[in-house]
């Protein structure tokens, strides 16, 4: 790998489920030499797609964790990272695209813009990512990138200008017309490796012409040189590539190629587009916390010479201890080198340094800014910051999605007990959207995630990774309590047993918010509470949020505000004025009207338009209310809003249904307050539980 920054690409490879991400960086790897020979996603020859290296990924075809991988393409280096698409594992989009300067969103161009898409690209705008867009599968039956293209601009809101345009669809697929060159690319040889530029075809040029126009005039936006030359008539290559390039960079074009990765068809011609188009690091603006200056926001700089400033983005245990995964954004990390975690101060030694290629690595002695590389044998936590020990400079972590899911478990034996509670450490420490905590009403182990198939996988790996077999309880959904009304409260807290007793009086009212979870406002005037205790009177409060009465659920949503109280020169403490916010919050709690909230899921559903009266029946039966209904062809989408406790087993439902052809995604959305009969069944149980304890 090259130090040189121009000639280095930081990319990840994000879409939809089922997209075809992992076979399309499985012919990026093969065409730029790291692979020998191809294999396919669901592993039928028994080797699998060589990012999906874990035993579970290749036996349900799907991606589970990112991979990380790097090549070279025409003297570029090219780190990439192979995403999820399942929604499940959306944490771990999340912490490639934090390190990542672009990437490549691919789209079926049979489903076009899907659901998941739709959060993929909001996590792209999120980290302000530059990226290019590659509709995929190509030769499938009802393939209509142009309609892709459509759906880019009208539901991602892109400025998408096409590229390309193909010849021949589905099963006609042979290649595409380059637009920048006017040649047509035809991807010969077994595996499309030898690619033979042509003339374009007499019955594509009107259109080929037509869509140059239209990719000019959307470049000269960028260009005031590509304009005069535009309407001089001497547009040159270079200044459209530079044009485009400008406009990628700016988030406010993306550029749009086509293919078929499944066909090898249109793969080199999106690896070109990513070297020409896509960010080197130096062209992305990287910002720290200065930890020694104030929390200064400082501008990191490219430059291998400067202090050493990297993030670790993703932990894994492997076979020699934990790897950590680092993205190097100024300075060079050699091993042997030490250096230092800017959360807890420590300072540790770099005593391996690898570059990894899916489940394999290879030893490096040093690697410089830009690059992205993994350590090996240091504890740190996901989001920390490496430095050198001359700065100390912080960097944003990445957004984390609170979990909507939890299971109750239960070992089987002692034996799997201590399995199980390694394999939970390690888990909780790769995956901060996966969460544990011991019940200490009914002892049992609970464990947290983003949805059915996020747990369904943590528990699979228990029993193959760490032989841990476990009983699984029932799915428990994330409810949350909240207040609906303004109430007030005055409680005196006194407790007299011998010696000094215990003292504190509060008194305000509290109301609900929209915005946030809590907020405490103090207008206690004339020090009736001393200064000291108002802090206790807020950790009181704050106490109270934790468990509501209505069904023992977080509270949220709810401001208290203290405006009166009473203390005593001997009997006031800490203590007291814990009790006494703690015993005001029930009282005014009970008067404020609390109802309880569940999570509701935005579900979308897509399969042949003959089921779409089922499947809207099974969503309304569900409690679901349907948002909209999009119909292509004889496919369509149904979108809806369903409360997640009615979407247990609605897989196979589905299944049942539509004679397995319809699929689902679902993802969080809000917090709404569920209906009164199911609220009574909610609190009837709560109240039960309670008894037995």
């Amino acid at each position: 790998m090259k130090a040189n920054l121009d000639m280095l690409r930081n990319i990840g490879i994000s879409a939809h489920i089922d997209s075809g991400k992992t076979t399309l960086t499985e012919r990026i790897l093969f065409y730029t030499k790291r692979i020998h020979a191809i294999h396919e996603v669901r592993g039928k020859d028994g080797v699998g797609a060589k990012m999906d290296s874990m035993e579970l990924e290749k036996e349900r075809g799907i991606t589970i964790q990112s991979a990380a991988t790097y090549c070279q393409w025409k003297g570029h280096a090219i780190n990439i990272i192979d995403t999820p698409g399942h929604v499940d594992f959306t944490i771990e989009v999340e912490r490639a695209l934090r390190v990542l300067d672009g990437a490549v969103l691919i789209l079926c161009s049979v489903g076009g813009v899907q659901s998941q898409s739709i959060t993929v690209n909001r996590q792209m705008t999120r980290y302000k990512v530059p990226r290019i867009v590659f509709i995929n599968k190509c030769d499938r039956t009802g393939a209509n990138p142009y309609r892709v293209a459509r759906q880019v601009r009208d539901k991602l809101e892109l400025n998408a200008v096409l590229m390309q345009i193909p010849i021949g669809l589905e099963a006609e697929l042979q290649g595409v017309v380059d637009l920048v060159t006017m040649k047509a690319l035809y991807f010969e040889g077994p595996n499309g490796e030898d690619i033979r530029e042509a003339a374009i075809p007499a019955e594509l040029l009107e259109e080929a012409e037509a869509k140059r126009e239209e990719l000019l005039d959307a470049a000269s936006m960028f260009s005031d040189e590509l304009m005069e030359a535009i309407l001089e008539g001497t547009p040159t290559e270079k200044m459209i590539r530079d044009a485009v390039r400008a406009g990628t960079l700016s988030l406010e074009l993306v550029p749009v190629f086509m293919g078929s990765a499944y066909k090898n068809k249109g793969v080199q011609a999106m690896l070109d587009a990513v070297t020409e188009y896509l960010p080197a690091p130096k062209d992305i603006k990287n910002t720290a916390l200065d930890l020694r200056n104030g929390e200064n926001e400082i501008t990191l700089s490219p430059d291998p010479g400067a202090p050493l400033t990297s993030l670790a983005f993703k932990l894994e245990d492997g076979r020699y201890g934990q790897l950590t995964y680092i993205r190097i954004y100024q300075g060079t990390l050699k091993k042997g080198d030490t250096i230092v975690n800017s959360r807890d101060g420590k300072k540790l030694k770099v005593g391996r340094l690898v570059r990894m290629h899916a489940d394999e690595m290879e030893d490096i002695e040093e690697s410089a800014s830009g690059d992205i590389v993994a350590l090996f044998g240091i504890d740190c936590a996901s989001g920390d910051t490496f430095t050198s020990p001359d700065i100390s400079v912080s960097m944003s972590s990445m957004h984390v999605p609170e979990p909507v899911i939890s299971l109750a478990i239960m070992p089987v034996d002692n034996k799997a007990q201590v399995n199980m509670s390694k394999a939970l450490n390690r888990f909780t420490k790769e995956d901060p959207t996966f969460r544990t905590f011991v019940d200490h009403e009914t002892n049992e182990t609970i464990i947290s995630g983003m949805g059915e198939l996020h747990l369904e996988v943590y528990i699979e790996r228990m029993k193959r990774e760490y032989q841990a077999e476990v009983q699984v309880g029932q799915p428990q959904v994330a409810y949350r309590e909240t207040i609906t009304q303004l109430s007030e409260f005055n409680y005196t807290h006194k407790k007299q047993t011998g010696g000094s007793g215990q003292f504190g009086r509060v008194a305000g009212f509290m109301e609900p918010m929209e915005e946030g979870e809590y907020e405490f406002v103090d207008k206690i005037v004339g020090g009736t509470i001393p200064r000291e205790f108002i802090s206790s009177c807020d950790k009181g409060f704050q106490k109270s949020l934790a468990k509501g009465l209505l069904a023992g659920s977080p509270i949220t949503g709810v401001r208290v505000t203290i405006n009166d109280g009473a203390s005593h020169a001997v009997d006031s403490s800490d203590v007291a004025f814990q009790l006494a916010a703690v015993g005001a919050f029930k009282e005014g709690y009970q008067k404020a009207k609390p109802v309880i909230l569940e999570p509701i899921m935005k579900v979308a559903v897509e399969g042949p338009t003959e089921f779409q009266g089922s499947v809207m029946g099974s969503l309304n039966q569900r409690r679901g209310i349907i948002v909209g209904t999009v119909e292509e062809g004889n496919y369509t989408s149904v979108e809806a809003e369903v409360p997640l406790s009615e979407m247990f087993g609605y897989s196979t439902a589905l299944r049942s249904l539509t004679q397995g052809k319809a699929e689902f995604t679902m993802e969080f959305a809000t917090y709404k307050q569920v209906p009164k009969s199911v609220s009574e069944e909610i609190i009837k149980k709560f109240q039960e539980e309670k008894q037995k304890t």
